[in-house]
């Protein structure tokens, strides 16, 4: 059954304040194209002045995934009288959380102040969708927080839906220590998540079932996981993530569980710093999966556990995952290593 979200006046109208100077009659029209690394100083002049911080980081981050993975990513940005008054990106997900067929996420969009309540946001975003339909991209995904009246408005106005989807969340704060006897996991078939999800928890991890970091040479056996679980071959969402992996620093933490030498489980999580307007430390889990002839071992504990230990030290806040709401043994996973709902609401919008 599709969402039903009715878009109150008010708050359609939420983003139309502060309204810029119109255009002269000499004035050349606004133009929307691909951003470029001369941008970047202006992207985060725009970000800063709306939101009041600086996230330098994320934005170098963002625009040298795009630059260098051009067809998993859309940034554009649109110029007026030669200086940059807005920008959007967005990435493609297809496959994430085990769905079919390709979706992307918005994930970054800003207008310049000086040029608010004259339509550039819906321009930004209809150039983005343009580009996603050319890629053969069925949905566009966001979130918000559920108490921003001024995205809610846009968003609503826009043609988006509440997603069937729920954003849940838990601090990196150690994962509680399972007590002697008890099951290694809170459900008998521990199913691969893949979604789109001494005593201590270090010891767990690293004595009971061993983690490690994620090499280029467990790709294939990641890939079998997963298509042994979900029955779909999803070799170009896993190469993608093991790009991100390897080659983009920082972004991305990725760990792989191992029983007699043997991969046997792994664990993905991407750490921006900014995605989806969010403006603490927090990462991203997107992906989990279990062999399953070793489910039932403890091996998604282990994983969690070494995950939100990693996450810590390297001082991120929060971890964040989204699940389909009717996905009950997950939702029972995740709460018993201490998720709870996120003040974030997931939206969708299809651009067939």
């Amino acid at each position: 059954m599709k969402p039903i979200w009715n878009c109150p006046p008010a708050m359609a109208k939420a983003t139309n304040h502060a309204k810029g100077p119109p255009m002269t009659k000499d004035q050349a029209p606004p133009e929307i194209k691909p951003l470029s690394a001369a941008d970047l100083e202006a992207v985060i002049a725009i970000d800063k002045a709306t939101t009041g911080l600086s996230r330098r980081g994320y934005f170098e981050k963002r625009l040298d995934a795009a630059t260098a993975r051009p067809r998993d990513y859309v940034y554009v940005g649109l110029h007026e009288g030669g200086a940059l008054a807005g920008y959007a990106f967005a990435k493609l997900v297809n496959g994430e959380f085990g769905k079919p067929g390709a979706g992307a996420a918005l994930d970054a969009i800003g207008v310049a102040p000086g040029h608010t309540g004259r339509g550039f946001g819906r321009h930004l975003l209809g150039a983005v969708e343009d580009i996603l339909r050319k890629k053969g991209v069925a949905t566009l995904s966001s979130q918000i927080n559920w108490s921003d009246p001024a995205m809610s408005g846009f968003f609503c106005a826009a043609g988006f839906d509440l997603a069937p989807r729920l954003v849940l969340t838990r601090s990196t704060e150690t994962i509680a220590p399972q007590l002697p006897g008890e099951r290694v996991d809170d459900w008998d078939d521990e199913p691969d998540y893949s979604a789109p999800d001494g005593d201590d928890a270090d010891a767990l991890s690293h004595d009971r079932v061993p983690v490690r970091s994620l090499r280029d040479t467990d790709l294939r056996k990641i890939i079998s996981i997963d298509k042994a679980s979900t029955g779909t071959d999803r070799s170009d969402y896993y190469e993608r993530k093991l790009h991100e992996s390897l080659f983009q620093s920082g972004v991305r933490v990725s760990l792989v569980a191992e029983m007699e030498d043997y991969p046997v489980g792994f664990i993905m999580a991407r750490v921006d710093f900014g995605e989806f307007g969010h403006t603490s430390p927090e990462a991203e889990m997107d992906s989990i999966g279990v062999d399953p002839g070793y489910q039932g071992q403890g091996v998604g504990r282990a994983l969690m556990a070494q995950l939100i230990s990693s996450l810590a030290v390297l001082q991120v806040e929060t971890l964040r995952t989204e699940v389909n709401w009717d996905d009950v043994g997950l939702i029972s996973y995740l709460r018993s290593c201490g998720f709870v709902p996120a003040q974030r609401i997931s939206l969708v919008r299809q651009l067939g």
